[in-house]
């Protein structure tokens, strides 16, 4: 099979399956849900929702949450999505 049929497939693969992330996430917005905090640094926190594994799955942004640490488990309200990503408050 020629590379630009492999490519033009895989393109197309991928955009349905971002279309499918956005939406599955979307869902999550005003809901809250469990984290656990992965790094901090000046910024906030990022971590990761229970369901979800490091390095493959997206992670939830607590911008401007300083006061946890790796490790630690909090809830979230999320307030926004995008196709890979969470970003929210915690409660």
């Amino acid at each position: 099979m020629p590379e630009e049929v492999k490519e033009e497939r895989w393109n197309r693969f991928m955009q349905l399956q971002q279309q499918i992330s956005a939406e599955r996430l979307q869902e999550k917005v005003g809901r809250e849900i469990t984290v656990l905090v992965d790094e901090v640094d000046e910024e906030g926190a990022i971590g990761r929702s229970m369901a979800d594994a490091p390095e493959i799955d997206g992670a939830v942004y607590l911008n401007g949450e300083t006061r946890v640490k790796p490790g630690d488990v909090v809830r979230v309200k999320v307030e926004h999505a995008d196709e890979y990503d969470l970003w929210g408050t915690r409660v």
